[in-house]
C-alpha cells in the first residue's frame, strides 16, 4: 500500500513526485516546471494533484501506472485569475473558480494554454492536463474530499 501523502513531508512527496512522474529524473522535472512558469500568465500558482501525488487512484485505489510506463497522467492545478481568463466561458464548473479540465479530449477550451500544455506532456512522456481553480477550491478539494496536492509553484513566485 501507498504511503499517506498525509504523513510525509515535503520533501518525500516532491521525491515521489519526481520518480513517478518524471522517471526519477530531476532535471526533467525542473525543466518541466521552469517551461511551465515561463508560458503561464504572471501571478499564477501551480499545484500538482492525483495520483502522482498520492501514488493512488483515486477512482479504485490503483497505483500511479498501474496500466504500464506513461499511462498515468499529471494533473496540473492552476492558479489564479489571470489563468481562469484564458477559459472559454462555457468550461467551467463553477463559472470564475473552477474550470473543467484542458487534455486531449477537450483541447480547445483554453486554447492559448494547449501549445504549452502539449509541449509539456512531450517532455513528461505522459498526458498532461490542466484545470485551473481558485485557492478555496483547491483547498476545500483536499479537506472535504481528501484530494490532496503539492504546490510546485506559488504565485507570488510567478508575479
Amino acid at each position: 500500500m501507498a504511503k499517506d501523502v498525509n504523513e510525509m513531508t515535503k520533501e518525500e512527496v516532491l521525491e515521489r513526485i519526481i520518480r513517478l512522474g518524471f522517471d526519477g529524473d530531476e532535471r526533467r522535472f525542473k525543466k518541466f516546471c521552469k517551461t511551465m512558469q515561463a508560458g503561464l500568465p504572471e501571478g499564477t500558482g501551480v499545484a500538482l494533484r492525483g495520483s502522482v501525488v498520492t501514488n493512488e487512484r483515486y477512482e479504485d485505489g490503483s497505483p500511479f501506472d498501474a496500466n504500464g510506463k506513461g499511462t498515468s497522467d499529471l494533473d496540473v492545478t492552476l492558479i489564479g485569475d489571470k489563468v481562469m481568463e484564458c477559459w472559454d466561458r462555457d468550461a467551467f464548473y463553477i463559472p470564475g473558480l473552477h474550470t473543467k479540465p484542458l487534455g486531449d479530449k477537450d483541447p480547445d477550451i483554453a486554447p492559448s494554454l494547449n501549445k504549452l500544455r502539449k509541449r509539456l506532456q512531450r517532455m513528461a512522456g505522459r498526458p498532461v492536463n490542466f484545470q485551473a481553480t481558485s485557492n478555496l477550491v483547491l483547498f476545500a478539494r483536499d479537506v472535504l474530499f481528501d484530494q490532496p496536492y503539492f504546490t510546485l509553484i506559488s504565485a507570488d513566485e510567478n508575479s
